[in-house]
């Protein structure tokens, strides 16, 4: 059989779903991944025994990101660092006399997240180690948490002009577009539904303290002091044994800093070694890759002069850490590793060209294109689970539709990029959705199912907004109206699900009577 036949073609959407629907059943996300690799291999060559080996293999070997896998590395260190030094500790009994309240503690989460909008990956691992133990300490449930890190991560970083996520979003937008692309990043921001709405819902769910579906019951076991429910027994040998009594606050916010200060340092860089005259273009052609590893190794090197000479930390122990470091990361290397993959097979047998096709083909410039693109943004995120890959693929496509009408342009671009990231968002094989699970040490189905209920309620209105902004045009009309849909669909499931219960309660009630 040739496996020509399938490139190009619906088929090369099976890996991906097979995958996920496999992660989702058996809540198993490394075979899931392995299988869904393996049928695409088998796809491309063909069902030929041998090639299909060969194929598997070689794609795994191309897809490989050594650099965020190394960065990854680094930053497991790091974590571990803190905790030996007792910077960790030191930090969350400070946190702990600082913040009086399980609201304050997630909102301190929020804020964090916010800040740190340069890189995705960055935010979601240091957000986790740094608010982890107040959390922990306010009996924050550990899926409450990685979807606050998510939730916080990739949303802001693409409304953040001066990211990663910007300058990738630059890089796809063609030349002839009419506009630059980091021009039409900036008039993407006011549209880009999922991403404000979704931190909107974070504040929502945070202040009115409304939790509902899976999450729910994750956060009454987290208050009877279970904050895994399932799951979760890989990060429980990973953290050190023994903790330095002499560890400070500054012994985990001055590394932050640094490392903070270090990867925008690196990311100007490399922007002006690559041609950049002025700090926005800077951010817009980094090198964010080099910059995350540069960051990480300044901040390691940082912590051995502030750990070594006070005796917060052996230079045995110090050393070690880079083997606990990496056993942190395990996991989410492993995730990583098997999804970039899976991405590869999809890319082998032509997912771009069959959406490409399936698109070209049946498009039209309408009203309605903006709420189809986000529909299909997020099919092809959740399938791939990379944003940027669907960046990459629908970004070209959509620009030339409205070549006469700029405000549908950046309407429709907009649908894409919120599209992406919400299907990057409920994707088992997204690595963000990964990078946050790791980050906030929990079982990585439990973060998916969780924080996927919270993500269709906003992509739902968002999906309302599009099709209001592909007739009226205005941004602010847009976004207050579907801000509204928000806070009413709220409001609504609030009172419902506090209905539900109060019969219940008032049961219990006349039973004690």
């Amino acid at each position: 059989m040739d496996g020509s036949m399938f490139i190009g073609t619906w088929w090369s959407l099976v890996p991906p779903i097979l995958a996920i629907m496999l992660a989702l059943v058996t809540k198993e996300v490394y075979s899931s991944l392995f299988i869904g690799v393996a049928v695409g291999a088998l796809l491309y060559s063909g069902f030929h025994p041998w090639n299909s080996f060969v194929t598997f293999f070689d794609i795994m070997k191309d897809s490989m990101n050594l650099n965020i896998l190394i960065f990854d590395i680094l930053l497991g260190m790091i974590v571990v660092l803190m905790a030996k030094s007792g910077g960790s500790a030191a930090y969350g009994n400070w946190a702990g006399k600082k913040i009086k309240s399980k609201k304050s503690a997630l909102l301190a989460t929020t804020g964090l997240g916010v800040l740190i909008f340069v890189d995705d990956y960055f935010n979601c691992l240091t957000v986790g180690s740094v608010m982890r133990p107040v959390t922990d300490r306010f009996k924050v449930s550990r899926a409450k948490l990685a979807y606050i890190i998510d939730a916080t991560a990739a949303p802001v970083c693409i409304i953040a002009p001066i990211s990663s996520w910007a300058a990738a979003v630059n890089s796809y937008v063609p030349d002839d577009a009419g506009i630059t692309g980091f021009q039409l990043f900036l008039r993407t921001i006011p549209y880009n539904l999922y991403a404000l709405l979704t931190l909107v819902m974070v504040l929502y769910v945070i202040l009115s303290g409304f939790d509902f579906g899976l999450m729910k019951k994750h956060e009454k076991n987290a208050e009877n002091g279970d904050l895994f429910t399932s799951g979760g027994e890989e990060f429980t040998n990973v953290e050190p044994e023994k903790t330095s009594a002499n560890g400070k606050v500054i012994d985990l916010v001055l590394p932050v800093l640094v490392l903070i200060v270090s990867a925008i340092f690196g990311m100007i860089y490399t922007g002006y070694l690559d041609g950049a005259t002025d700090v926005v273009t800077a951010f817009a052609g980094c090198d964010a890759e080099t910059s995350l590893i540069f960051a990480t190794l300044i901040t390691v090197i940082f912590m051995m002069a502030l750990y070594l000479p006070r005796k917060v930390i052996t230079f045995k122990g110090f050393m070690d850490s880079l083997a606990d470091g990496f056993k942190l990361m395990v996991p989410a290397v492993t995730i990583l590793v098997f999804a970039w993959s899976l991405k590869g097979v999809g890319d082998a047998l032509g997912i771009d060209v069959f959406v490409s096709g399936l698109i070209g083909g049946n498009a039209s410039a309408s009203a309605l294109i903006p709420a189809v693109m986000f529909a299909i943004a997020i099919f092809l995120a959740f399938s791939t689970g990379t944003s940027w890959g669907t960046f990459a693929i629908l970004v070209p496509i959509v620009v030339p539709l409205f070549p006469n009408n700029l405000e549908m342009m950046v309407i429709a671009v907009s649908a894409v990029l919120a599209g992406a990231v919400c299907g990057d968002h409920i994707s088992p094989i997204s690595d963000t959705t990964v990078m946050s699970s790791a980050g906030a040490q929990s079982n990585h189905i439990n973060h998916v199912s969780t924080q996927m209920q919270y993500a269709v309620v906003v992509a739902v209105v968002c999906f309302m907004g599009y099709i209001i902004a592909g007739f009226i045009k205005v941004w602010w009309i847009v976004l207050a109206i579907s801000l509204a849909m928000l806070l009413i669909v709220l409001s609504f499931m609030r009172k419902y699900a506090d209905g539900k219960d109060e019969p219940k309660e008032a049961k219990a009630v006349d039973a004690a009577k």
